[in-house]
């Protein structure tokens, strides 16, 4: 006859909360601390929408999308795919659709839709909001020892996310790679808070050689590609430069200029990137935003595209203000990839951010949380 499993469950966000979901349809003896409400990490996700996922279907592209973490998840997403995430939710109830770019999104396009349909699925669990200081492995299992509390159980997982709860494994010499920001908008050298909410649209990065939107802040840059590009760099050391294109490499510009000979260049130039931005850096070059077409010179015109063709940015840190995600987490060379227990020790589980994964924007985290919580209640499950 199986023993009895009784399981704690440190950390109920998104992946502690559906672990314990996939675990209560057999073991009823579970128990989530957290300090915070259950699930409340996941109300401001899509920007209050939920982007439960995104529509990439094989594994291979599918784990293309986390910069830490590709490899390791080829097994994960093998045991829990994107169609799992979609098959699940409707089972719960929360029926989805997908945007042109792969966003998959509640029908009601409600986050609290889906926090209270999960939390309704495990509301008659032992919730206990106490803060869990350290675990301590034993002959028959482990003591958790909180802030009010000590209390033995056979099986922990430790869904903590990236933010917090990595003290509580210093006891166990469990590698830690130090979390980073990333996701987030950057600080630069350069000042930009009088261009503060321009948006510079379908610019494409240097470095990655890819094509998004940049936003200019009071700190520095932030928007899509921003965050792509910290993701992407989130263990470069400060300061570092990135280099975008702003216009198409074939745009001819002594074309145009021969074109309007009496127009003012901020008024040619406004027709690629917005107006406030073409003064901005016309009087960053030191030419007169009035200068007209036929008094610019071939050496004016060629400073202006060679800034237009690299723009440079000097980044000198991470907002950490809008910090949602971290790069960093459990070594996963400590983890088991086939079942997300610790290789040292026994019976001691590890899913979602915790971990040393972070996924793009898109949906890619929530993910990576849904899918490591189901492998690790099937471990538990199976064990």
């Amino acid at each position: 006859m199986e023993k009895e499993k009784k399981i704690c469950i440190i950390g109920a966000g998104a992946s502690g909360s559906m672990c314990a979901l996939f675990l209560s349809q057999k073991y009823k003896n579970i128990t989530l601390y957290d300090l915070s409400e259950p699930l409340r990490t996941i109300l401001p996700t899509g920007g209050g929408r939920c982007n439960l996922s995104n529509a990439k279907n094989d594994i291979k592209e599918l784990a293309q999308n986390y910069p830490r973490g590709e490899k390791f998840l080829y097994s994960v997403f093998s045991r829990f795919s994107v169609y799992d995430t979609i098959s699940l939710f409707e089972e719960l109830n929360i029926k989805t659709y997908t945007q042109e770019n792969g966003r998959i999104f509640p029908l009601s396009n409600s986050s609290k839709e889906v926090r209270d349909k999960i939390l309704r699925r495990i509301n008659h669990l032992n919730f206990k909001k106490e803060k869990v200081l350290k675990i301590i492995p034993k002959a028959e299992g482990w003591e958790v020892i909180s802030d009010k509390s000590k209390e033995n159980y056979t099986h922990v997982v430790v869904s903590t996310g990236g933010h917090f709860g990595y003290s509580l494994l210093k006891n166990l010499n469990i590698n830690i790679i130090e979390p980073r920001p990333s996701l987030v908008g950057l600080k630069t050298k350069e000042n930009f808070k009088e261009i503060s909410g321009i948006v510079l649209k379908n610019i494409k990065s240097k470095e990655l050689s890819i094509t998004d939107d940049i936003l200019f802040t009071h700190f520095g840059i932030s928007g899509p590609l921003t965050y792509t590009l910290s993701s992407v760099f989130a263990r470069k050391e400060y300061p570092y430069t990135l280099t975008f294109s702003l216009i198409d490499e074939n745009y001819d510009l002594q074309s145009v200029l021969n074109n309007n000979p009496h127009k003012d260049i901020k008024n040619i130039l406004s027709e690629l990137i917005p107006k406030n931005f073409v003064k901005y850096f016309l009087i960053k070059l030191n030419i007169s935003p009035e200068t007209k077409g036929h008094e610019i010179n071939g050496k004016t015109r060629d400073k202006i595209l060679n800034y237009l063709r690299e723009f440079k940015v000097t980044i000198t840190g991470a907002d950490k203000g809008e910090e949602t995600v971290t790069a960093g987490g459990v070594d996963l060379k400590e983890v088991n990839p086939k079942t997300l227990m610790s290789k040292e020790y026994k019976n001691l589980y590890f899913c979602g951010e915790v971990l040393d994964i972070d996924g793009f924007c898109g949906g890619f985290n929530l993910q990576n949380a849904w899918s490591t919580a189901f492998v690790v209640s099937e471990s538990i499950l199976n064990d």
